[in-house]
């Protein structure tokens, strides 16, 4: 017979390309996923370590001997400011505020450390790492250094300067220490495993906030207690919409330009609270991102008066309610 010649009822198979590209296409992108999750979850651990290694530096240095530093300022990279990028699986943590001009006069001096004395604990972190320049701590929260660039670098670097898609928290650029500001702005990425601000989303709890109203921001020049009168998300791009906000209003010395953006602020809060602010008061905005990438959810706190007391202040926090 001829070797051509099909049998009787037989068939050619055909190999279903269209099936076997499909497949590949599904595997590949499995793959993709996988290295990508462990990617992210060794910049995770990775994030943890750096900062529980300074967390340790930040305590077990001593505190009672500041040293003087009368030339100490803060390196500031000269590099122009710019929108970020989005970070893969992240809401993109753009600071849409470059280019504002800072109105008023300049900030004063430090009452309590006219010769700007460095406390050792921060001489000792900035050893580990240059771009330390804070810590910030809420109780049952978080316990992190604040780090300070140009308002790029920390959106994909750890507070040493390695590369990590959780970035840091950072200081914002404008803001300089060698006069004491009369306003910190502190960004950090919304991550959904609650690294960096991920974690100030309980805070639109009304619970967590009744419960854990203080805030402690530490700089190398001065340590603080902040209690918290707003909790909200607030426009940043379109001027008109409801709850606009320009955050560069709050670094201004014009007491009617400040007290115009703490108003903003708390109508903008899904709480209400009873703890006043005055344009004079010394705040501490706590800055990350939302779905809405026109919208930034802030934490607004309040600098602790002298002579103020703070069961008075929590009683105050344990009265809001959510709107």
């Amino acid at each position: 017979m001829d070797q051509q010649e099909k049998r009787p009822g037989s068939r050619r198979r055909c190999i279903p390309w269209g099936s076997v590209m499909a497949a590949v296409l599904a595997c590949s992108l499995v793959i993709y996923s996988l290295v990508r999750l462990i990617g992210y979850g060794s910049d995770l651990m990775s994030a943890r370590r750096t900062a529980q290694a300074l967390l340790q530096v930040y305590e077990s240095a001593p505190t009672e001997a500041p040293v003087s530093r009368m030339d100490a300022q803060i390196q500031v990279s000269e590099a122009p400011r710019q929108e970020c990028t989005a970070l893969p699986t992240v809401a993109p943590m753009a600071v849409p505020f470059f280019g504002r001009a800072i109105q008023g006069g300049e900030a004063s001096g430090y009452p309590d450390h006219p010769h700007l004395t460095v406390s050792s604990r921060f001489q000792s972190l900035q050893k580990e790492s240059r771009y330390v320049v804070g810590w910030l701590s809420i109780p049952e929260l978080l316990d992190e250094p604040v780090a300070q660039e140009n308002n790029v670098f920390f959106l994909n670097h750890d507070a040493k300067g390695q590369k990590n898609v959780n970035g840091a928290l950072f200081l914002d650029s404008a803001i300089g220490l060698k006069n004491r500001p009369d306003t910190y702005i502190i960004y950090g990425h919304n991550m959904k495993s609650g690294a960096m601000f991920g974690s100030l989303r309980l805070y639109t709890n009304s619970a967590f906030y009744r419960s854990e109203p203080f805030i402690t921001f530490d700089t190398m020049y001065e340590t603080g207690r902040y209690v918290v009168f707003a909790v909200g998300n607030v426009n940043t791009e379109t001027l008109g919409r409801t709850h606009y906000l320009d955050l560069y209003s709050l670094l201004s010395r014009d007491a009617s330009e400040r007290q115009a953006a703490i108003d903003t602020l708390v109508a903008a809060s899904v709480h209400t609270c009873t703890v006043d602010v005055q344009p004079d008061d010394q705040l501490l905005i706590l800055v990350t991102c939302v779905d809405n990438d026109a919208e930034r959810r802030v934490v607004a706190a309040r600098r602790v008066r002298n002579g103020e007391d703070e069961g008075a202040l929590k009683a105050m926090a344990e009265k809001s309610r959510r709107r």
